[in-house]
């Protein structure tokens, strides 16, 4: 007879809500987490922010999602215990968990605290653990991780609009202090005004920079400039817009993940100036290469933050009162959020309300 595996193995009895199939459904499903290690911190979820690559993996948009999946990388909660070895937290303190739960710890990327760039990097949920397991997300009652990957909340940070900014949050921070781009004297564009777009609107305000809002319409322009602090906003289908405001950037920090042109984004740069695009479009998209010869202009890229990182951004968040607008949803409701952020229908993220809305199946 064959042995239990490691999951069967696994103490801790868990639940939430997960995808069985491509169709995406979330239904009330168990599981099992680890014990808590000497170097591990046990936590309750209370809230978990709905990311849109949860959407892409439980419809398996991507062609590789191993079901079933318990999604959710933007989890926050309340630590109930911790490992001897455990320095970081102490039970009771407020805490998150974000994109990684694990990497090497040995290559160059984490001994330089980018263990977002390790190649042995474990993701919060649908990824290979060191132990044989696949991971779950924050969709679900509890949580347990390795201390080295907990970011700790300061106490004037609300849970449920801090959840998001352990994604979105430091997808727009990290290539905004790496490129510095967002500092005080320059004028950055941020083009798209949706879950990432309206952080990297708060981000770059707090680090001083004077910020345009570019986008398709004007049917965001109030909110652009009168919520979110934004000094200009640009139609990027108007021309005479876009005309007038050529050569006026110093940085352009690109958000949109559909399918776009950036040949006029690279003409609203300055000399030497820089397009980072954090968006993950599906399609390729077009690059002219003599409009960046011509100014000695640079198209860069980012994919999340480091912990350290992290942990910096939440700091900085908490200090200049810094969250994502959401709209909390119960987790009875997740697959009605879905169906509208498939649409486009949120302002700007989703959170799970977990700790209220989860019942035990």
């Amino acid at each position: 007879m064959a042995g239990k595996s490691p999951e069967e193995e696994h103490p801790i009895k868990a639940y939430g809500y997960a995808a069985l199939d491509q169709s995406g459904h979330l239904t009330p499903f168990k599981f099992s987490r680890r014990a808590t290690r000497d170097i591990d911190v046990r936590f309750k979820v209370l809230f978990c922010g709905i990311c849109h690559t949860d959407l892409h993996f439980i419809k398996n948009d991507w062609g590789f999602s191993q079901y079933p999946i318990v999604p959710g990388h933007e989890m926050v909660g309340e630590v109930t215990e911790v490992g001897k070895s455990v320095t970081k937290v102490k039970v009771g303190d407020k805490v998150g968990v974000g994109c990684l739960v694990g990497s090497c710890r040995s290559c160059d990327s984490c001994a330089e605290d980018l263990e977002n760039y390790c190649p042995k990097q474990v993701l919060s949920y649908a990824s290979p653990d060191f132990d044989g397991t696949v991971t779950y997300g924050g969709y679900s009652n509890e949580m347990v991780c390795d201390e080295h990957f907990i970011i700790k909340f300061p106490e004037n940070m609300p849970l449920d609009g801090g959840a998001p900014l352990l994604c979105a949050g430091v997808t727009v921070y990290s290539p905004m202090k790496y490129y510095d781009i967002a500092k005080p004297g320059n004028h950055i564009g941020i083009n798209g005004l949706g879950g990432l777009g309206h952080v990297a609107v708060k981000f770059a305000k707090a680090l001083g920079a004077k910020v345009t809002v570019i986008s398709t319409s004007d049917r965001k322009k109030d909110e652009a400039l009168n919520h979110l602090g934004a000094d200009a906003f640009l139609v990027s289908r108007n021309p005479e817009d876009m005309q007038a405001a050529v050569g006026t950037l110093d940085g352009i920090l690109d958000c949109v993940s559909a399918k776009h042109a950036l040949l006029p984004l690279i003409g609203l740069l300055k000399t030497h100036g820089k397009l980072i695009t954090v968006g993950a479009p599906a399609e390729p998209l077009e690059l002219v290469l003599s409009p960046l010869n011509m100014g000695r202009k640079m198209i860069g890229g980012s994919y999340i933050g480091g912990i350290a990182q992290t942990q910096e951004m939440i700091d900085l968040a908490a200090k200049h009162n810094i969250t994502a607008d959401i709209e909390l949803v119960a987790m009875d409701q997740v697959n009605t959020a879905m169906e509208r952020l498939a649409k486009g229908d949120v302002r700007y993220r989703f959170v799970i309300d977990v700790a209220n809305t989860l019942k035990a199946p």
